[in-house]
């Protein structure tokens, strides 16, 4: 397995590039908030799931529903999905993700 990584300095800067790069998966693709990261993978080969790409900043947030405006750069947990205008990110915490693991080993 290859990674190749993007590192941000921030998450909202992370959410910011989700948001603006990714709008069809959106809504639908996790990011992960493990072992004091913040990630997003993305397949770049999926046919074969050799190569990934890891979205990263150091940070964390509890698992939940996050609103995200971009205009501001503003986020904050909310208890569902409400207003077109906004972007929406569900963070997750794993027990274990080894292909977090690996691309973290590897940092």
């Amino acid at each position: 397995m290859h990674i190749e990584y993007e590192e941000f300095e921030t998450v909202e800067d992370l959410l910011m590039y989700m948001a603006s790069a990714a709008p069809p998966m959106k809504n639908t693709m996790p990011i992960n908030s493990y072992k004091g990261y913040m990630m997003s993978f993305i397949p770049l080969s999926p046919a074969t799931g050799e190569t990934y790409l890891m979205l990263y900043a150091k940070g964390s947030l509890e698992s939940g529903i996050y609103e995200f405006d971009v205009a501001s750069k503003l986020f904050k947990k909310v208890e569902g999905v409400e207003r077109a205008d906004k972007v929406y990110f569900i963070s997750l915490t794993p027990k274990r993700n080894t292909i977090a693991d690996i691309a973290i080993e590897n940092l």
